[in-house]
């Protein structure tokens, strides 16, 4: 008796034979079809589905074209799409709260490219603030002070941000006029370097003032 051979993996789905097979239809061939780079924009849209929605992932039934070698204007989403087909592009929704969606052509690897490079140069611009704190008496002496006060010019002009106060311990609270004095002195003698952000004001023990940078 033939000992039948030994089947490794999961068997293959038998097919009914009385079942009909649905008939294959092409990307192309279908109603409303893509070219090859418009199905790799929605594949790129499925992964990119929480940043925009392109090409069929746009639910809007009419839309506000933009974008390069079009007619700008409101259309509807059959359109859009067949202009964006036309043109070998994608169709961008980049405004989907407005009313109607603003939708961009444009090659979607492109579109991601710019976005990129936009928020890289953005990032550039921002720089980090730095506040260096400076601390005083109520009842600081001249030599003190002109030593914080020079502290506080190199600060300012290396672009930090400069936080002054006054620290009131104990009984000396009672001082605390004195040290409003003292701070309000102390940037009008670093005019030339900085000015007020904000003015003297007492929170808990601590009387502060707030110096900014001079943009040169």
């Amino acid at each position: 008796m033939d000992k039948k051979p030994n089947q490794t993996g999961a068997p293959r789905p038998q097919h009914n034979p009385g079942a009909p097979r649905p008939p294959y239809q092409s990307q192309q061939s279908r109603p409303g079809g893509r070219d090859a780079s418009s199905r790799r924009g929605d594949m790129r849209g499925r992964e990119n589905k929480d940043q925009h929605a392109i090409n069929e992932r746009i639910r809007a039934r009419e839309v506000r074209l933009v974008g390069d070698n079009v007619e700008n204007g409101v259309v509807s989403i059959q359109e859009a799409l067949r202009i964006a087909d036309d043109l070998g592009l994608d169709l961008i929704e980049i405004s989907p709260n407005a009313e109607p969606p603003v939708c961009r052509v444009l090659d979607y690897q492109k579109f991601l490219y710019q976005q990129k490079k936009r928020a890289k140069e953005q990032k550039a611009k921002q720089t980090k603030v730095v506040v260096k704190e400076i601390r005083f008496g109520p009842q600081t002496d001249d030599h003190d002070y002109n030593f914080k006060l020079k502290h506080a010019v190199s600060f300012l002009q290396e672009g930090s941000k400069v936080k002054a106060y006054v620290f009131f311990k104990g009984r000396s609270i009672l001082f605390k006029e004195q040290g409003e004095v003292l701070l309000l002195r102390f940037a009008n003698d670093l005019e030339e370097y900085g000015k007020v952000e904000q003015m003297p004001v007492l929170e808990g023990k601590r009387m502060i003032i707030m110096l900014s940078p001079k943009k040169k």
